[in-house]
């Protein structure tokens, strides 16, 4: 890529990457992994995972890339490609959690620990954060989603509503619900240490 490739919007840098250099693909990811990470890391409150997560958003973001439409952020459209990698992993532990309360007790199967911090965690001050991270993860993705948009990726509601694909009111109503949950929920957290 030449000195002044640092200049290129995203488009160009995705066309130069569809026509082979894929110099160009390092370059949208440099520019966007970052808040990539944020926002999954947000959706999932496990940053192991969320790099994870992040790479495989990037990963279908390559392959994909002849159906990136130019007239739209690219930031949006990888953040829509990351928050559908968030469902399926959401999806997938679902049915591993099913599975591994199905078995008899009487297996010897291998029991793995949860990683997510427990309310000790919190409770020995570690810092809100850990608590806020904990609550985010536990709101619903159609309340998740527009907050996580809105707070990591500063997006205006009308380009969230238009990645999410639902109206800037609808998108006004979910942050203001997100927050009236993350406010109760928090709370309660308080309460109980």
């Amino acid at each position: 890529m030449t000195p002044a490739s640092g200049d290129l919007d995203d488009a160009a840098l995705a066309a130069l990457t569809l026509s082979g250099r894929q110099d160009a693909f390092a370059r949208i990811m440099q520019r966007h992994r970052d808040p990539i990470f944020r926002l999954i890391r947000g959706h999932v409150g496990d940053a192991d995972e969320a790099l994870d997560l992040t790479q495989e958003t990037f990963v279908a973001a390559y392959g994909a890339l002849d159906r990136f439409d130019a007239v739209r952020p690219m930031r949006a459209w990888l953040a829509r490609i990351a928050l559908n990698k968030c469902r399926d992993w959401a999806r997938r532990r679902t049915v591993r959690r099913l599975f591994r309360q199905a078995e008899p007790l009487d297996v010897g199967a291998i029991q793995v620990a949860d990683d997510a911090p427990g309310p000790w965690a919190v409770a020995q001050g570690r810092d809100d954060l850990r608590a806020l991270a904990k609550a985010i993860a536990t709101l619903p993705a159609s309340m998740k989603e527009p907050l996580l948009l809105q707070v990591f990726e500063e997006l205006p509601q009308a380009e969230i509503g238009r990645t999410l694909g639902i109206s800037e009111k609808a998108v006004e109503t979910r942050i203001r619900r997100a927050r009236l949950m993350l406010a109760e929920r928090l709370r309660a957290g308080a309460r109980k240490i």
